[in-house]
């Protein structure tokens, strides 16, 4: 017994098992239990009552864990003595240390050949057919990163990770970095790690990271300590349109294990399963299951199989290793999650060891990354592997094609498209241009269309498999061409095959359903803004880089590069109707100060100057707000602001993460700042000395937001005496910070004048402080919720930003502004905020379909309903 904790858990583990066993003599067995008094008659007659001596032997084993442990340890002792002729089902001290059993052995040799043999040829992003690259030659290590790493998925999720990549791998010591032998080892004293989530955006490397495992568990490399390791993929399960049970599913491409399957999952501890690819799970949004399956041989739907592996419900001993795309991690039950581990993509240093490993030549290497190295664009999506590739792929084939090195993201797609068609049907092009004078073959162009049709109909309806079944992909079935750029797996089902097929990475994808809105008669998206519900998250900014694509194939340097290299063009009415569509909505948006950073791509895309004579407005708003701003998103601000001349009417980089390089960055255009709000960040030191230089030097600018910027006392003496030295500042607004009296009575001699309000609540002060810092003719310190007029003011602007938040940063936001006092819930201004509020929340419970995060807001709607 010394194997398990106590004899009801002996009963839990080897329940699949005993089911086995125990069939074929169920009521010879209850008789017995009956005589032991460990059943009664009630307890005799249910079992009884029930179809089939399985689900006999199922009741009976849960009767008998609930009735605790004596009667477990009888039932234990009856069951040895009866099968004390062939073996105890139950191992003894005697019996614990005894080596597995030369079949079981040979079975795990066997399962180990297969996995090896499977996993050891790399399917690599436009391999040829037949083609074989083996793993070794093109594995590089992945940052892993350890703890839960949320990601705003409101935007795209490969434009999110831009800058959380960079900072991890900068603190990757303080994240924690694991390595894949470690994934299940638990840290001593804490529970044992049995369920594992791996998130990584498209491309990033999780299919890799399994399949380097399967390798080296294979070849006994690794030191994960399973018997078995059975992974089964989400492409493949897709298939599954009938009940199944999850025997059925381990032996569809397991049939050596069929004999001893049983006994690899009654030893279900040592036993690993791997689910790959949840979110191309066409069932992911169905996981939150009532009904579970409990047993190996019990049947359900596909989608109950799977939340009850991962819920344990089923093989609860069990571990799993689950990857998936950030996009649909809000249906995975979280709550079952032991540790969530991100793929953080290459390091400088691993892009420099893929690009040696790609060349094969250490010194055309090296130059090759030194033209990355000066592109910022390029080499700051290197870090997906997925794009390092491709920036191999053109900087291979390439090099003669576009004159120039790429500037934006729809450059470096369309020298790709260029390089392979090249690459990959040069004989075909040499045959086509021997009768004809230009650059490409009509079928060349006709097979970009299709894919493109297919990637733009599929977009829309967020897929990113598409079967062999289905019309849209039959078409395009007998052209050479579609197998460089779709990737192509063959799903076995008994009677019958399925190919499933999918662009090589997401952004291709969009990128191929950007040139199919472009140049043909298909019409203009209605809208740059998307008009999903704010709560949904997974649906926000699903079509930013399609929008940013389609900017960049319709303009001039990019749309002579495709009609000269394969024949595509696109009607100049098209290129003017979008341009005067995106000015429009720029103009307008500038103007209402709404959010801007996404038509700022779209405009970086263009690469047009002369765009910039459209810009003729009153007052530039320019709102970038609520946005984690990575070095891309800088560049296209940037663009806009060289392109503008004047003041900035206002600047709003609140809840940006916006550090101490990246103010500098934006130091000349701060200067041209009338209000400038930088609100939810971390303004450390260097930081504040940055904006205290703009504040000495600026002439222009009268309104300063540093709210909830953890600024204590000493910072605020460093920007107390830059506004001495310009005396141009008005309204200074920082609730929600560290400073104390000190800190605000360095500011007291600057009232009424220059300055007019200092906004300070929600600092470090007592009544005695606020009875001290009071001001009188005319300026004010606003230290409580007195002033109606100046709080009804920031209220709207408060409900303004919550309506359009997603649910994430909305929680940020009411963490905040529900630290209220109750005696504030009587003034008036607050009365019709927070009963706004508290709508705004139950609107957004209605609509949400993550349960932590519903948790969460009900949370809110409780303390502002008490």
């Amino acid at each position: 017994m010394e194997d398990y904790k106590s004899y009801s858990q002996a009963i839990r583990m080897l329940r699949v098992s005993l089911v086995d066993q125990l069939e074929n003599g169920i009521d010879f067995l209850l008789e017995l239990l009956s005589s032991r008094e460990v059943l009664n008659r009630d307890d005799r007659e249910v079992v009884l009552g029930l179809p089939g001596p399985r689900a006999k032997v199922r009741k009976l084993l849960d009767i008998v864990e609930c009735k605790g442990e004596e009667a477990a340890r009888t039932f234990i002792s009856i069951i040895n003595q009866q099968q004390q002729k062939t073996h105890n089902l139950i191992p003894t001290e005697d019996s614990a240390d005894q080596p597995q059993s030369k079949v079981c052995s040979k079975i795990m040799q066997k399962h180990k050949e297969v996995l090896s043999r499977r996993s050891e040829s790399m399917l690599y992003y436009n391999t040829r057919h037949g083609e074989k690259i083996p793993f070794s030659e093109h594995y590089v290590n992945l940052l892993l990163v350890s703890g839960h790493q949320g990601l705003e998925r409101k935007r795209h999720e490969v434009l999110t990770f831009g800058l959380k990549r960079l900072s991890m791998q900068q603190e990757s010591t303080k994240h924690g970095q694991i390595t894949p032998a470690k994934l299940f080892s638990s840290v001593a004293g804490s529970r044992p790690v049995k369920k594992v989530l791996v998130t990584g955006v498209a491309g990033i490397g999780k299919t890799m990271l399994v399949q380097k495992m399967l390798l080296d568990f294979g070849n006994n490399k690794d030191h994960l300590a399973f018997d078995f390791i059975i992974h089964l993929t989400f492409r493949d399960l897709n298939l599954i349109t009938k009940p199944i049970n999850l025997k059925e599913l381990v032996l569809r491409k397991n049939r050596h294990l069929a004999k001893e399957l049983d006994q690899i999952l009654a030893n279900d501890n040592k036993l690993l399963i791997i689910l790959d690819g949840f979110d191309e799970f066409r069932h992911y949004r169905s996981c939150d299951i009532d009904a579970f399956v409990t047993e190996p041989d019990e049947d359900g739907e596909v989608a109950e199989v799977v939340a009850s592996l991962m819920l344990g419900e089923l093989l609860p001993n069990a571990s799993v290793l689950l990857t998936s795309r950030p996009a649909a991690i809000g249906y995975i039950p979280v709550d079952c999650i032991d540790r969530f581990v991100l793929i953080a993509g290459f390091s400088m240093k691993e892009v420099q060891d893929f690009f040696q490993r790609y060349f094969q030549d250490h010194a055309f290497a090296k130059n090759m990354f030194e033209v990355v190295a000066a592109n910022e664009l390029m080499l700051t999506l290197c870090y997906i592997p997925a794009f390092c590739y491709i920036m191999c792929c053109i900087l291979k084939e390439s090099q003669d094609l576009a004159g120039e090195s790429p500037k934006t993201m729809t450059d470096i797609y369309v020298q790709y498209l260029v390089a392979l068609l090249r690459s990959h049907t040069q004989d075909r092009a040499k045959s086509s241009l021997n009768d004809q004078k230009e650059g490409a073959s009509p079928q060349m162009s006709d097979v970009v269309l299709k894919l493109g049709q297919l990637a733009f109909l599929k977009l829309m309806d967020h897929q990113t498999l598409f079967y062999g079944s289905d019309q849209d992909v039959a078409c395009l079935v007998g052209y050479g061409l579609v197998s460089t750029f779709l990737d192509k797996t063959v799903a076995q089902e008994p009677g019958c095959t399925e190919d499933i097929y999918s662009f090589t990475h997401l952004t291709v994808q969009e990128f191929f359903a950007a040139v199919y809105c472009a140049m043909t008669d298909h019409p203009l998206p209605d809208a740059l803004q998307h008009k999903t519900s704010p709560g949904e998250e997974t649906c926000k900014g699903h079509l930013d880089l399609f929008y940013r694509f389609l900017s960049g194939v319709l303009s001039e340097r990019n749309a002579n590069l495709l009609s000269r290299h394969i024949g595509l063009r696109c009607s100049r009415e098209k290129v003017e109707t979008y341009q005067k569509r995106i000015i429009g909505e720029l103009r307008d948006q500038c103007g209402s100060g709404a959010q801007i950073l996404n038509n700022l791509h779209c405009l970086f895309e263009q690469q047009d100057p002369s765009l910039a004579q459209a810009f003729e407005l009153e007052g530039l708003r320019v709102n970038v707000s609520d946005e984690a701003l990575s070095s891309m998103d800088y560049n296209a601000i940037k663009y806009f602001l060289n392109l503008t001349e004047g003041n900035i009417s206002e600047l709003d980089l609140t809840g940006t993460n916006i550090n101490c390089e990246a103010l500098k960055d934006l130091q000349p255009h701060l200067l041209r700042c009338e209000r400038l709000w930088l609100g939810e960040n971390n303004l450390d030191m260097n930081t504040v000395h940055v904006l205290a230089d703009v504040l000495q030097l600026s002439e222009c600018m009268t309104h300063l937001g540093i709210g909830w910027t953890d600024v204590s006392d000493e910072e605020m003496l460093v920007l107390s005496s830059a506004m001495r030295m310009s005396h141009m500042l008005q309204e200074l607004w920082m609730e929600g910070n560290r400073v104390s009296y000190r800190g605000l009575f360095s500011l007291k001699d600057l009232i009424p004048s220059p300055l007019s309000k200092v906004v300070a609540i929600w600092n470090d002060l007592n009544d005695e402080d606020v009875e001290a810092l009071t001001v009188s003719e005319g300026g004010s310190f606003v230290l409580r919720f007195t002033d109606d007029v100046v709080w009804e003011e920031w209220g709207r602007w408060v409900l303004a930003r919550c309506e359009v938040s997603s649910n994430e940063k909305l929680v940020t936001v009411l963490c905040k502004v529900c630290n209220i006092s109750i005696h504030c819930l009587e003034i008036l201004w607050a009365k019709g905020f927070y009963k706004r509020l508290r709508q705004l929340i139950k609107n957004r419970i209605a609509q949400c379909t993550e349960d932590d995060m519903r948790r969460k807001l009900e949370k809110f709607e409780n303390v502002l309903s008490s």
